[in-house]
């Protein structure tokens, strides 16, 4: 498959759970075109962030059908799609599963496009990869983070 797009992300926390951010860099493929994007969240947690990073890049695709190529350090994401474990924790509607809220979400925007993924050594100077890190921490140190309701929610109720 030929790729239109490709997304790179990463997730951080400081601490974990703590307060965390994702940043994405996208890349129109054969054309110098590139865009970013990061948020930070009060209280979180770093694989919420490189899931949520991934949703956030397929979300602004602006047309239907893309052919995506995901480059992320994440293994927990990678791997829960490359290796069909989401698909077997959707069947059992999540049961017990971290995370269901954003898996749902990525579930919803995964199946628009044709999307694969690529598993990358973090912290490896990698260009794009050292970006989305920067843009990450860097959004984890915000004023006036956002809050993942439904982490904040769920630990509630642990307590």
């Amino acid at each position: 498959m030929t790729h239109q797009i490709h997304i790179y992300t990463d997730g951080a926390a400081k601490g974990n759970p703590g307060n965390g951010g994702y940043g994405v860099v996208m890349e129109l493929v054969g054309t110098p075109h590139k865009k970013e994007f990061y948020e930070g969240f009060r209280h979180t947690t770093n694989n919420r962030m490189e899931l949520l990073a991934v949703i956030v890049g397929l979300e602004k695709l602006k047309q239907p059908n893309m052919k995506v190529l995901v480059i992320s350090d994440s293994k927990y994401v990678v791997d829960c799609v490359e290796k069909k474990w989401v698909f077997g924790w959707e069947k059992k509607n999540f049961n017990g599963k971290k995370n269901p809220d954003l898996w749902i979400r990525f579930l919803k925007i995964y199946r628009q496009h044709q999307v694969d993924f690529k598993w990358i050594k973090g912290h490896n100077n990698h260009p794009q990869n050292e970006r989305c890190d920067q843009l990450a921490v860097m959004a984890s140190g915000l004023p006036n983070l956002s809050v993942d309701s439904f982490y904040e929610n769920e630990e509630q109720k642990l307590l």
